[in-house]
């Protein structure tokens, strides 16, 4: 999912969390209706959300912060995540208050993952992050998707979202005003959806 800021893309994401409560319309997963199941209810069926900005617990460790995510039917533990992360194992001990931001990323998705999703979603997943830090998080994306996890992107930089996705969705004042495969579209058509120079005119 593309588009501006304000476009809608963050409130979309969490309302699929179980976050927020659509104003109309019904959200299905795996063929059942989830549209008023709670957040804990959408995390058992599968459904992680990594929010924007991270939202970790300063206070805690970096592996007490997966902890806070780890559920008893995962396959994922801790030991898996920091062979993903392989930089976290001399740090586990370590509070996240002290991490860098592309690290602290890295523990937010860690602990998305302690939860087991089939869906992960991922919410301005390069904010604030050097573009080193963003290479090495999208670098990750492959390996998540050959886990048989569906990822659910939420970015505003364009340029890097098209080029990992199979399939995206330009989003303008909370509708989707441009869907296709990146490598079918073109740049002004991407161009005018996000900006909405084809309503405009």
């Amino acid at each position: 999912m593309i588009g501006a800021n304000g476009a809608g893309k963050s409130t979309l994401l969490r309302t699929l969390a179980g976050l927020h409560q659509p104003a109309a319309g019904s959200i299905h997963f795996a063929g059942r209706e989830i549209t008023h199941l709670p957040t804990h209810a959408r995390v058992a069926l599968g459904i992680a959300l990594v929010p924007e900005g991270r939202r970790l617990f300063p206070s805690l460790t970096l592996e007490e912060n997966l902890l806070v995510g780890a559920r008893r039917s995962s396959a994922w533990t801790v030991s898996r995540v920091m062979e993903l992360f392989p930089w976290m194992g001399a740090r586990r001990r370590q509070l996240t208050l002290n991490l860098s931001g592309g690290e602290q990323q890295g523990v937010a998705i860690g602990r998305a993952l302690m939860a087991g999703p089939r869906v992960l979603l991922l919410d301005e997943l390069s904010l604030g992050l050097s573009p080193a830090a963003v290479r090495r998080i999208y670098d990750l994306l492959p390996s998540l998707l050959a886990e048989g996890m569906a990822i659910l992107l939420v970015e505003q930089d364009v340029t890097q979202a098209l080029r990992v996705s199979d399939l995206a969705h330009c989003l303008l004042e909370g509708r989707i005003t441009l869907s296709g495969r990146p490598r079918d579209l073109s740049p002004e058509q991407v161009e005018a959806a996000y900006f909405g120079l084809a309503a405009r005119a």
